[in-house]
């Protein structure tokens, strides 16, 4: 069963989405033959590198207006094993939130489209002295103005 990790609100707009396909490579098993857990993570951070990307919110639009936006909390529900050599579907959404922080949730598929993973992380945003950003940064913002428009 895949897990709501968010509350949505009815006034918040969906979440915004990204969906994008990996194979599970040698190097990323374990010794029972299938992708050891901590693997998973990458999985993961290929789907949210790829949403930055997709909307112009990724790691370095941050990190070049002097934001950071490391994990505060990370975790994975382990539903069915990933094997070597096939390929999965990676959906990744990045949920509303009118704090400073970016919450993304991820499900994992087979070529069956049968789930196999779930998870969620929370980002942070920290300024260059390493401050935790209680507003978000004013471009951010913006994004956010036009996301809950409907122009995003």
């Amino acid at each position: 069963m895949k897990e709501q990790y968010f509350k949505q609100n009815p006034q918040d707009p969906q979440p915004l989405s990204v969906i994008i396909e990996r194979k599970v490579r040698f190097d990323e098993l374990d010794p029972l033959n299938i992708m050891w857990h901590g693997n998973y993570a990458s999985f993961f951070e290929d789907g949210r590198v790829a949403l930055g990307n997709k909307y112009n919110i990724g790691y370095l639009d941050f990190y070049n207006r002097g934001i950071t936006i490391p994990l505060k909390k990370f975790h994975i529900d382990f539903i069915a094993p990933l094997e070597f050599d096939k390929t999965y579907t990676i959906e990744t959404l990045l949920h509303w939130n009118e704090a400073a922080r970016l919450d993304f949730s991820f499900s994992i598929y087979d070529e069956n489209q049968k789930f196999m993973t779930s998870g969620y992380c929370i980002q942070l945003m920290i300024d260059v002295k390493n401050g935790i950003l209680v507003a978000k940064p004013q471009f951010f913002e913006e994004f956010c103005k036009k996301w809950k428009e409907g122009a995003v």
